[in-house]
Order: C-alpha cells, then sequence, then structure tokens
C-alpha cells in the first residue's frame, strides 16, 4: 500500500484554516497534521476547544507549540526596545506573530517528516508571504500549499463548504478575522475592507468596562518592562496583566491603513492597549535618557527593523545586526512611566529616572544656565555660523 501525503497545516480554528482540512483531505488524499503555535493568544480552554474542532473537521494528528515565551524574547522584547509602530500606528501585533509562528511550524514539518506544509492566507495579504517566504528559507524542499489563495475564495463560498460538510461553527463570528496574541488582536472585515466606514463597537473583542481614569507606574529596567505599580512580573505576564488592564478602558483601539508587501493598501482595526502603553511609556522613558543621536539612530534603524519585520524579513542577518543595536542603548533605560487610563485613551504624567538627563546640576532648561557662561555661548554660535556665512558669501546669497 502506498503510504499516504503527509500536509503540516498551519491552524489557528479561524473560518480559512478550517476550511483547508476538510478541502485537503478530500482533494489530496492525504494526512492532515494541523499545528497550532500559541505566541500568547489562547487561553487553556480555547486551546482545548481548538484542538477538539481540529479533529472534528478531519485532522490525523493535531499539535500545539507553546511559544509564547520564546515569541516575547526572540521579537516583543525587540519591537518594545525599537518603539516599532508600523506607519506611527500599529505595533505589528499579528505581523510579527505570523512570521514566529511559520518558522515553529517549517520546524516542526521537517521534524515530522511532512511530504507539505500548507497554510490557509488569502492571495490578497501579507501572510501569503510571510508564511511562503519563511518556509522557503527554512523547508526549501517542502511543498507550499494554499487552497484559500489559489481557489481566490470568498468567506461565503468558505461557509457555503463548510456547511455542506456538516461542519458546525459560529457562522454569525465569520463576518471578522479576529486574530488575537500576546501583542495585541486585529479585526479584519466588513467594514475594513472600506476606506469610510468605522468598526462597530459590537466588532471590538474587548468592550469598554471601565470610566473611572486613574494613574498608574510602569517601571523599565534596561528598557524591559518588570513592575506595574510597584508589583514585579515577568515579561509576558506584565504584558498580560496590562493588557487587561487597559482593555477595561478600551485603549489601544484604532485601525491601521498602510502598504502591503504585494504592493496595494490595506486596512485593518486592532486593539493593543499592553503594546501601546508599553511602546508609548518606553518612548517617553528614552528622550529622558538617551543623547540626540542614540535616538536618531534608534529612531531610523527601528523604522527599517519594523519594516523588515512586517514583510517576512526576519532570517535576514541584517535583523541580528539592528537587534543588537537595539539591546546596546538599553543600559541606561531604567525608572517609572505614570500614566492616567481613561476611557479609550491615556496620557503620560511624567517619568522617574536615576538615568534621567535632565539634571539640574547642569541647568534648567529656560531658566538658568550652571555649566557655561554667556560667554562660552557667544564663542559657540559664532564658531556654529562659520559654514554657513562661508556658504553665503562664496554664493553672493542675499
Amino acid at each position: 500500500m502506498t503510504e499516504k501525503k503527509k500536509i503540516v497545516l498551519a491552524f489557528s480554528g479561524g473560518l480559512d484554516t478550517s476550511y483547508c482540512v476538510p478541502y485537503l483531505k478530500e482533494q489530496h488524499q492525504a494526512e492532515i497534521h494541523t499545528v497550532l503555535v500559541n505566541t500568547g493568544g489562547f487561553d487553556r480552554q480555547e486551546l482545548a476547544d481548538i484542538e477538539q474542532h481540529a479533529y472534528s473537521l478531519g485532522s490525523d494528528t493535531h499539535q500545539t507549540l507553546h511559544k509564547t515565551d520564546d515569541y516575547y524574547e526572540k521579537i516583543v522584547r525587540f519591537m518594545i526596545f525599537g518603539n516599532v509602530l508600523k506607519n506611527n500606528t500599529y505595533p505589528l501585533s499579528v505581523s510579527s506573530e505570523r512570521v514566529f509562528q511559520a518558522v515553529a511550524i517549517a520546524k516542526y514539518a521537517l521534524e515530522a517528516g511532512a511530504d507539505a506544509l500548507a497554510h490557509g492566507s488569502t492571495g490578497a495579504g501579507n501572510d501569503q508571504v510571510r508564511f511562503d517566504l519563511i518556509f522557503n528559507v527554512i523547508a526549501p524542499d517542502l511543498e507550499i500549499i494554499t487552497p484559500i489563495r489559489d481557489q481566490q475564495l470568498t468567506r461565503e463560498e468558505e461557509v457555503a463548504f463548510l456547511k455542506e460538510h456538516n461542519v458546525d461553527m459560529n457562522w454569525s463570528e465569520a463576518k471578522y478575522s479576529v486574530n488575537k496574541g500576546l501583542w495585541g488582536t486585529s479585526v479584519g472585515g466588513a467594514e475594513t475592507l472600506t476606506s469610510d466606514q468605522p468598526l462597530p463597537d459590537e466588532a471590538w473583542p474587548s468592550p469598554l468596562r471601565e470610566e473611572e481614569p486613574r494613574t498608574i507606574s510602569l517601571a523599565f529596567e534596561e528598557g524591559e518592562p518588570v513592575s506595574i505599580d510597584g508589583k514585579e512580573y515577568d515579561p509576558v505576564e506584565l504584558i498580560r496583566t496590562l493588557d487587561e488592564t487597559g482593555s477595561a478602558y478600551a485603549i489601544g483601539r484604532d485601525i491601521h491603513v498602510g502598504d502591503t508587501i504585494i504592493g496595494i493598501k490595506g486596512r485593518v482595526g486592532f486593539e493593543a492597549a499592553a503594546a501601546m502603553l508599553i511602546i508609548k511609556a518606553h518612548e517617553q522613558l528614552e528622550k529622558h535618557v538617551l543623547t540626540k543621536w542614540q535616538l536618531y539612530w534608534k529612531d531610523q534603524l527601528s523604522d527599517w527593523y519594523g519594516m523588515m519585520l512586517h514583510e517576512g524579513q526576519y532570517l535576514d542577518p541584517v535583523m541580528r545586526n539592528i537587534e543588537a543595536f537595539l539591546s546596546d542603548t538599553q543600559s541606561t533605560v531604567n525608572g517609572s512611566v505614570f500614566l492616567k487610563l481613561s476611557p479609550y485613551r491615556f496620557d503620560i504624567e511624567g517619568i522617574s529616572s536615576p538615568n534621567d538627563l535632565m539634571n539640574a546640576k547642569f541647568g534648567d532648561y529656560g531658566e538658568m544656565n550652571k555649566a557655561w557662561s554667556g560667554e562660552d555661548v557667544k564663542g559657540f554660535s559664532k564658531i556654529l555660523s562659520n559654514q554657513i556665512n562661508i556658504h553665503q558669501s562664496v554664493n553672493n546669497y542675499d
């Protein structure tokens, strides 16, 4: 008897990947091995429900790879160090996860002796490139199968197919594609396919629950968040705790509009309370403890890092170079940031740091100079004007 083809499918339990299981089983007469990479988006019950769902669809085996701590260490902390926000808006919640998940799935497929890799990405988004690119680098000899992309399926067609196969799902939730992870949750579909429509309140996974403003302190050591209001947490638990606190105020909601890897514009909603609070607090602390040129070059390299990560280029060696630079800048990023939380927004009230460069020993901005004299400034200003004066004189500018 000929051995069946073994296909490893990147599985989330959503509509697209649910479609892929029975479709691949029928069309390829293959063993389907579903793999979910947990990067912080699921609790124990949700993981159990997804496993049961995978088997009900016809999966031969289902495996959950727990990679949340690894995801933080290898990606999230560098996004914190770099204050990474795509187009100054989006904290790369899903993009960074997809890249990391693709790496884990490709390695698993090689260990499992798979013949092919499959994913449920569409042909119009970024995930198809992220998965394909990573798969091609780590497992270049394995076939890549993409049913949704290849058939150009609509969500309505996928739902119809699954109904024909007696698959029981919550079809009302299929209106939106919701991807939850440690660093945030994306919400796509319906209104995000337009340019003028906002997402309705019911589309956001975290409703407003708190209306009374409160101030919290968020402490950092060498650039990493370590405590909330003096209580210490490991990084992953801190992010989860802060996300629960911030999302109760509906903080971190926004809609990102950007250029996709394939060249079209894309629009997606997201909520990322912890990511936005941490990044903005970290950025404010850095303004106090880093020098002008440290801040300048961090901005340049962080922007590149975010773009490369967003476009699936995580395995390029330059990413390790940038990570080394970002890590080296964080030795003095220590202290607490005070954040006032209110419904739908937050304000940074101030910082306290032993490395604060607003040191009164040298002077108070706009008030008093203590480390130089007025004559020093006169000479400095004269020398500083030399190059401009030479240019003006040579070129006869008025």
